[in-house]
């Protein structure tokens, strides 16, 4: 990936999109799998569709932390400042079903350091990866 690109994307967070963005962002990195940044784009995009509503408008960036560092920042904005990710313990009974909070756990198993930017009419989801 060249340091001086920027991946971005808006979209509307629908099911059939996150496939799609995966290979966007397949094809962006180069080709190859970055199994670790494609993760990371479809919780952060599943979540934007699960908690604040499929169809928002949202907007995906991603790039270099750095030229001279491996990391890879990845940015999806929603318009819901409301609605924060909260990573889950794996063994709390959460109401939600087996499967539901187990994304967040594995972003936080892969990326270096997530967090959430909110702002008065949105908010960034993001999250840094060894690439």
């Amino acid at each position: 990936m060249n340091a001086a690109r920027v991946f971005e994307a808006e979209l509307l967070a629908v099911p059939k999109a996150v496939p799609e963005l995966r290979h966007a962002v397949r094809a962006y990195l180069g080709g190859g799998p970055h199994p670790e940044v494609e993760l990371c784009v479809s919780e952060l995009v599943s979540n934007v569709i699960r908690h604040v509503g499929e169809g928002t408008p949202v907007r995906v960036r991603i790039a270099r932390v750095d030229p001279d560092d491996d990391r890879i920042r990845v940015e999806v904005t929603d318009p819901d400042p409301r609605a924060l990710p909260v990573l889950l313990d794996a063994t709390t009974d959460t109401g939600l079903g087996a499967e539901s909070g187990r994304g967040l756990m594995l972003l936080d198993a892969v990326a270096v350091r997530w967090g959430v930017e909110p702002g008065p009419s949105g908010k960034v989801v993001w999250c840094e990866v060894r690439g």
